[in-house]
């Protein structure tokens, strides 16, 4: 059986988001569904999931046609949908039997039978091998987990087509995998799988056909087998790939921010390095190794009991506050969460550094807020149809130019960039870099923060890695290769050679 949607078309205003857009996806199958940010797939998502209505067009299950206009209908259809964030699709003070049978708890019977319920959770969970007690609070599952336990609620629904959006980004190898097993179990019992993703290896790895849009329309439809990786980027592109330039070899001379034995508290151990004017910094390690809590202690979120020098001055950052008076700024991982506001428009997310400057006796000058906004989206290319649309409409690469955007052109000197390509399109990984490369060209010193070991390559002048907490290796960039910062990653490569730099400074 096929879920297929026919010449959709859905337009916000005037600007016309999809245009007559075509997509099946067959039962047992799993489709990739590729395109950069802004090309229309999270439109479509949504309406696929009854969380947007469209304008035009027909979709159909089967031999019946659907219309798919609420979230409710689309669960009766058997369309379930597995979002980034997984955490809005939970209810984080209730348990995993709660969260996992919560569609059943809504439809069922007034008196609850607790015993039958925790029984169907675990049989539920044992579908996409999770193993964990049911009576724990969601709150304390990690990631991986609380991911499983939202196809579980899928498969509570009878699921027939599941939405996969982005599942990998915040996933170690590891959980990569476990979450890949539970998929092609999924495809082996007839569900069809729609796979998000920007990781070319992880389609061929697990899609089976592939569709890409570009600005609308529906540019490809293939077997996977069928496309070569160059052929798929040029599709979602419109343009062949250009190669990125390899990182060549620079001297720095002025130290930026040095930190001396500097606690982490949240990973209990001290680090120590030397971040120079103008240098890019690279932090590799996989997910799980330190990264976040090492930016959370520098941007005063989870602060340090220990000094650092800022510009030949030894201060104490004890809160967010204190750290951006310094000139030190973050970019977040969680950019919906923790970046920008969702649901203020562009311009005010965009102001919120420099508000104080265009606020007179308690007003905000409005116009004086415009003309700012107007002045970093053109610089950084943000696609937006108006100033006052909100964040939360923009596409991820644009949501992460909005991040970026809000602290050019304040005092912020060293900027802290915690895996900032996570979730974006190839396209918009180029926009980051070109900004980041601009950045240290006006003598900004840039710490970033990345798991994508092969992106450190092309952006950084020298990498640390990271392994469980600590700084186990130091590597010019012209020096290593991916295959050495793979193994260094990993804990591997430490001995036969690998040199441990963790107190080196420069």
């Amino acid at each position: 059986m096929s879920l297929q949607m026919k010449r959709i078309v859905k337009s916000f205003h005037t600007n016309k988001v999809l245009k007559e857009v075509d997509f099946t996806v067959e039962s047992g199958e799993i489709h990739a569904l590729l395109g950069v940010n802004g090309a229309g797939k999270s439109t479509l998502v949504k309406i696929l999931s009854g969380q947007q209505l469209y304008d035009s067009g027909e979709i159909w299950i089967g031999e019946e046609r659907v219309s798919l206009s609420s979230p409710h209908e689309a669960i009766e259809a058997g369309i379930g949908i597995v979002v980034q964030e997984v955490d809005t699709a939970l209810f984080p003070e209730l348990t995993v039997a709660e969260n996992v049978t919560m569609h059943e708890l809504v439809k069922g019977p007034v008196f609850v039978n607790w015993k039958t319920r925790k029984q169907r959770a675990k049989q539920l969970l044992q579908q996409v091998g999770l193993e964990i007690p049911v009576d724990r609070l969601v709150s304390d599952c990690s990631l991986s987990e609380k991911q499983q336990i939202v196809i579980a609620q899928a498969l509570a629904r009878n699921v027939r087509y599941l939405i996969l959006d982005e599942p990998t980004a915040p996933l170690s190898e590891t959980e990569t995998t476990t979450l890949f097993r539970i998929v092609r179990r999924l495809k082996a019992s007839g569900v069809g799988i729609i796979f998000i993703s920007h990781r070319l290896p992880e389609i061929r790895e697990i899609c089976d056909q592939v569709t890409v849009l570009r600005e609308g329309k529906t540019v490809l439809q293939s077997e996977v087998a069928g496309q070569s990786d160059e052929q798929i980027v040029e599709a979602m592109l419109g343009r062949t790939l250009t190669q990125r330039k390899v990182k060549t070899e620079k001297t720095f001379l002025n130290p930026i921010l040095q930190l001396d034995h500097f606690t982490i508290p949240k990973l209990q151990q001290k680090i120590t390095f030397t971040l120079y004017e103008g240098e890019v910094l690279g932090i590799a390690g996989l997910v799980g190794a330190g990264k976040t809590e090492i930016a959370r202690a520098l941007s005063g979120q989870d602060p340090s009991p220990d000094m650092l020098t800022i510009r030949g001055k030894k201060d104490k950052i004890r809160h967010p506050k204190k750290a951006i008076k310094l000139g030190l700024c973050l970019i977040p991982e969680e950019r919906r969460k923790e970046g920008i506001l969702v649901d203020f428009p562009v311009d005010q997310n965009l102001s919120l550094p420099r508000v104080q400057t265009i606020t007179t006796a308690g007003r905000i000058d409005r116009k004086k807020e415009k003309q700012l906004a107007d002045a970093i989206v053109k610089k950084l290319g943000i696609k937006t149809p108006s100033l006052s649309l909100s964040a939360k409409r923009l596409s991820g690469g644009n949501q992460q130019k909005v991040s970026i955007g809000k602290w050019l052109d304040t005092n912020a000197d060293i900027y802290l960039f915690d895996e900032p390509t996570k979730g974006i399109d190839i396209g918009a990984k180029g926009d980051v870099f070109s900004i980041i490369s601009s950045l240290a060209d006006q003598k900004k010193g840039i710490l970033y923060f990345s798991s994508e070991l092969d992106e450190l390559l092309t952006v950084a002048d020298r990498i640390f890695v990271l392994f469980d907490g600590k700084i186990i290796a130091e590597r010019r960039t012209q020096e290593t290769s991916l295959e050495e910062l793979m193994a260094l990653a990993a804990g591997g490569g430490t001995q036969n050679g690998a040199v441990n730099q963790a107190n080196r400074t420069s």
